[in-house]
């Protein structure tokens, strides 16, 4: 199985999430408003092409709602759905590739739907910008229609991208439990407590449960497989991110960073310059270099988005090189970072505009301390309170992006949050894992803040620093 091209439409909808759901190989800037409408437009052609009505389609119309429409410029919207309608899924497009195919369609007009039916399109005419408008299942809504010769409908759909690249169809948002589908897993859990619970009875680790329950899915081996490559693709988009130099897209003039801090970091250690927080500068280096490769469409992973990609792979690479990592030590992690992530998909959210920064950049520090936490070895509860600790010091995060680009205050926040987890950590090993504020109680404290938060500060750049902070 591929895991990286994974796309069942239901699997998001069952009991608990699967780690290759959770951490998607894919594309930058955004895994909600990039990656998200890419797969509502593959699988709306998809659709189109099961019903035997791909070859009458003359037009395909795109209308985007709510945040997709108010940031959907520059998380390069438009462009992940052309693609999409191509017959492209995040996973599987090189973006030298797509950026190619994006400029062949912007000169001539046309498109090959699903790469074999060619169709007129042009993106500024066949793609609508709703900006006043919101659907009401979520923020992060677009509706599609294809049209034959005679301007007859051939079919419709409505898609909502619900944070994390996962996406949902009308009639799965308003009935999922009718369309959730696969096996049965041994241990499902709703909340943090029954986690704990079943870890208890059983006596294994959390990461024990999530593997089991993989299990049901795929071999063991298979499982391992995959996780090494997700971690494989972490760890090439920090190398590449190191490297890399020059100006972001999108009109900021936001240099690129990491690999000037690289070169001073690897300059102090060749001098044996004595200090003892290198590590915390090593750990901004690597989240820099992943958010910087995302803000300009890079191959990156949702962790548990894209916008707060940096968080898991710098938290991680920290493990490997200052924790003596282990190939072992790297699988407890993401397992262990993965069920506490289906916890705040299940019963919060990831999505910015949903819920604000708090849902990404919060989530991604609360399950990158968890996995940290378990990969050092720790006691359940104290995952769970190094889990708890990494959202409840994000709890009101907003969404502010600046002319609506995952770049200012996007990357530098991935720095603040692995920092944030590794000392969640470090704080949470030094006890015995009893806490006053439980794991749950902070997840459902963090989406009743969402609910409270103004529209203007979730992911709509209509507040924050995106008013009040003069453009590059």
């Amino acid at each position: 199985m591929d895991y990286d091209a994974h796309s069942d439409p239901t699997e998001c909808l069952q009991l608990n999430v699967s780690v290759f759901d959770l951490f998607k190989i894919g594309i930058g800037p955004s895994s909600s408003h990039t990656m998200g409408p890419m797969t509502a437009a593959y699988r709306f052609v998809r659709e189109v092409e099961q019903r035997g009505q791909l070859a009458k389609v003359a037009r395909v119309t795109v209308d985007l709602y709510g945040s997709l429409a108010l940031t959907g410029k520059g998380h390069c919207t438009d462009s992940a759905v052309t693609l999409g309608l191509a017959g492209w899924m995040p996973a599987q497009l090189d973006p030298d590739v797509g950026a190619k195919l994006i400029e062949e369609v912007r000169q001539h007009g046309k498109l090959s739907l699903a790469g074999s039916q060619s169709i007129e399109f042009r993106i500024d005419r066949d793609i609508h910008w709703h900006y006043k408008d919101s659907l009401p299942y979520h923020p992060n809504a677009l509706t599609l229609r294809a049209y034959d010769a005679q301007n007859g409908q051939v079919h419709e759909g409505t898609f909502y991208s619900v944070g994390g690249g996962f996406v949902v169809t009308d009639a799965e948002a308003q009935s999922p439990a009718a369309v959730a589908t696969g096996p049965a897993i041994p241990f499902p859990f709703e909340n943090a407590e029954e986690l704990l619970e079943i870890a208890e009875r059983e006596k294994v680790r959390i990461a024990d449960i999530m593997m089991s329950n993989e299990c049901a899915l795929r071999s063991e081996q298979e499982v391992r497989a995959g996780l090494d490559r997700i971690w494989a693709a972490m760890s090439a988009c920090i190398d590449r991110g190191l490297r890399e130099e020059g100006i972001l897209p999108g009109g900021l003039n936001v240099k690129r960073r990491a690999a000037k801090v690289r070169e001073t970091l690897e300059e102090r250690e060749r001098n044996k310059v004595t200090d003892p927080l290198i590590a915390m500068d090593w750990i901004s280096a690597w989240a820099l270099a992943v958010n910087e490769e995302n803000a300009a469409g890079g191959k990156v992973v949702t962790a548990p988005t894209n916008g707060a990609a940096g968080v898991v792979p710098a938290v991680l690479r920290f493990y490997d090189r200052y924790c003596n990592g282990t190939v072992e030590g790297r699988h407890t992690f993401l397992l262990t970072a993965a069920a506490i992530g289906s916890l705040y998909k299940r019963n919060a959210s990831i999505s910015a505009a949903e819920v604000g920064c708090q849902g990404e950049i919060g989530v991604a520090c609360s399950i990158a301390a968890a996995g940290l936490a378990a990969a050092q070895g720790g006691t359940n509860s104290q995952i769970e309170n190094a889990a708890e600790i990494g959202m409840e010091h994000n709890l009101g995060l907003t969404c502010d992006p600046i002319r609506g680009l995952v770049q200012i205050p996007c990357i530098e926040r991935n720095t603040a949050g692995a920092l944030k987890a590794v000392g969640a950590v470090r704080l949470a090993l030094m006890g015995d894992g009893t806490h006053h504020v439980t794991l749950d109680r902070v997840i459902e404290t963090m989406r009743r803040t969402g609910a409270d938060m103004r529209d203007s500060y979730k992911e709509t750049s209509l507040g924050g620093l995106a008013v009040n902070v003069p453009e590059c």
